[in-house]
């Protein structure tokens, strides 16, 4: 049957609509309802006890749903302990098909051949509005939601079995795919998590066909290889699962995992215009005679004196720095310029706001990937205000080259500057606050000045990163003068592995408290995550060294005086600390 406008109508009955439920309430039935403080083994068990609590045993009808078919079925048995329901159709015979015709001895044929035998998960219960199976149908949608999106088929092989696998495994996966859902997670970290999750489920196929043609006391030369390729297996398994925890963690996410994104690492410089000419890109909606005049005096005279340099206006900043070629200037007029696309810096350019930056204001609404990327060898920008909104990866990314800011206003929405491995940024007099990560995030192997600055009311101030898998460059940081204030976690915080040798000594007499806290994956307390759920990561311990500076001239603390015996800071003089929530500076060993 079709519609007026060409389109298949379905004369199947309406089913329970539960696929919108909300993060709380999935959390909440998984949590209070189906897994409790089940382990990994246990799952199986704990589900099915769920299940027989609420699941009507018979007599209820459904649309049994597959990738060929949707099909009209009655439920006369249900067998929890497989996940599955005993069925019959209802005559006559009412489906829907993709691709293929069914019959009713088709269908019959099917159902015995799987003993009327069909996975609860493919069954979504038809709507009744007396409301008796209403329960049945939310259970069913909880059963569904987690095989398809939480349940990994892994997670019961782990040697581990001791830990609590709502808080380790399902919390951390539910968490992530409402934010993926709510565009609060970079693209290309999407994709590079489902592309994991494909290659550890062939991975993983690979090493279960291998381990079950082994025989266990075969010791015959064809095992023996078979044996060492199953090791190999095992260890990319462990690989991958490893960075899938990263991915998973919010607080990791960001720290550990994430490279970048793919079309933001491949926009080529243009070099210098083959005619040698250079452009000032003038950057304003209107403006009054009066700002064009001082605007010609005080910069575009001395800027094009020289007989090589051209004027060209823009009415937003993107289009202006998108037809910049190097050595050229982009002065922004004051304004309210809202951009709707990320501005990307691949060359050598300055970009100046003309006035105060609280004059000169760029917005972005949209929840893109980025909002300034800048991988030039020398750019500079000044006397600007960047405003963030609904973003998900931070407000400024130096990927590489240098970029030299001053006098600028950074409102952030997630983390705030990020300086990545072998770039360089020189931040001067600016203000930087909002971050819901750390205000300026140091990679390994990148140098990052920061002078006379104010960075407050972040997660963190200054977050520098020591990987395992990149020890042999650290960072090189000059702070001095800043102001360093207000901000949630710490101050200044140093991520690094955990080597198990870390220095643990009581300070000297005089200096400020210090402690040092192991904390295991359950326990949340002194955690830096961002929705303090660090705890489902992994099952190794996390500790935090935490410096409580009551006495604000840093050559007195420890935590810097550790910090400075790394060789991360090159001059660390002048700043001042004030009311950072867990201490100004802190070690968190991962």
């Amino acid at each position: 049957e079709e519609d007026d406008e060409g389109e298949k109508t379905s004369n199947l009955p309406d089913t329970f609509q539960t696929s919108h439920l909300l993060l709380y309430e999935r959390f909440k039935a998984y949590q209070d309802y189906m897994l409790g403080d089940c382990k990994p083994s246990e799952v199986k068990a704990f589900t099915a006890d769920y299940l027989e609590k609420v699941v009507e045993p018979c007599d209820w009808q459904a649309l049994w749903c597959t990738n060929v078919f949707d099909v009209l079925v009655e439920v006369y048995d249900v067998d929890l302990k497989d996940l599955k329901a005993c069925v019959r159709l209802v005559l006559p015979l009412q489906c829907d098909t993709r691709g293929c015709e069914l019959t009713e001895e088709a269908m019959e044929s099917l159902l015995e051949a799987t003993q009327h035998k069909v996975p609860l998960q493919e069954l979504h219960v038809v709507y009744e509005v007396s409301g008796d199976f209403d329960q049945t149908a939310l259970a069913l949608e909880h059963l569904r939601f987690f095989y398809k999106h939480i349940w990994r088929q892994w997670d019961e092989e782990d040697e581990d079995d001791d830990f609590d696998y709502f808080v380790r495994c399902v919390e951390p996966r539910l968490r992530l795919h409402y934010d993926i859902l709510e565009d609060r997670v970079p693209t290309g970290l999407v994709a590079e998590y489902q592309t994991l999750l494909e290659k550890c489920s062939q991975c993983f196929q690979q090493f279960s066909a291998l381990r079950s043609g082994l025989s266990p006391d075969s010791d015959s030369e064809l095992d023996n290889v078979s044996m060492v390729e199953g090791l190999k297996l095992y260890d990319q398994l462990e690989t991958y699962k490893r960075k899938l925890h990263i991915i998973e963690n919010p607080l990791l996410r960001y720290v550990l995992g994430y490279k970048g994104n793919a079309r933001q690492q491949c926009v080529q410089s243009r070099g210098p215009r083959p005619s040698g000419m250079k452009v000032v890109h003038v950057v304003t909606a209107s403006c009054s005679t009066m700002q064009l005049q001082s605007l010609l005096s005080a910069r575009l005279l001395p800027l094009c004196s020289c007989g090589d340099t051209e004027i060209q206006f823009h009415r937003e900043p993107v289009s202006a720095v998108d037809s910049c070629h190097q050595g050229d200037v982009v002065i922004v007029l004051p304004g309210i310029y809202s951009v709707n696309s990320s501005i990307l810096i691949p060359d050598s350019i300055t970009m100046e706001g003309f006035g105060f930056p609280d004059d000169v204001v760029i917005e972005k609404k949209n929840k893109g990937d980025s909002f300034v990327e800048s991988t030039g060898a020398d750019v500079r920008l000044s006397n600007i205000k960047f405003i963030q909104h609904d973003a998900i990866e931070g407000i400024l990314s130096v990927r590489q080259g240098t970029l030299n800011m001053e006098n600028c206003v950074l409102q952030c929405e997630t983390t705030g500057v990020i300086v990545r491995t072998s770039a360089r940024l020189n931040m001067n007099m600016c203000d930087l606050y909002g971050s819901k990560g750390a205000g300026v995030e140091i990679y390994p192997g990148s140098v990052c000045s920061l002078v006379s600055n104010g960075i407050h009311h972040c997660k963190d101030g200054i977050l520098i990163k020591d990987f395992a898998d990149e020890l042999d460059v650290m960072p090189s940081i000059t702070l001095e003068n800043n102001v360093i204030h207000n901000n949630e976690g710490y101050g200044v915080i140093l991520v690094k592995p955990n080597t198990g040798d870390q220095h643990r000594a009581p300070l000297d007499s005089g200096e400020a408290g210090s402690t040092t806290a192991a904390v295991q994956p359950e326990s949340t307390e002194h955690s830096n995550s961002t929705d303090g759920d660090l705890a489902p990561i992994s099952g190794r311990k996390w500790q935090f060294s935490r410096q409580l500076s009551r006495n604000k001239e840093m050559s007195c603390s420890r935590a810097v005086q550790d910090l400075t015996d790394h060789q991360i800071f090159v001059s660390i003089q002048g700043n001042q600390f004030k009311r950072n929530g867990m201490g100004d500076f802190g070690t968190f060993f991962y």
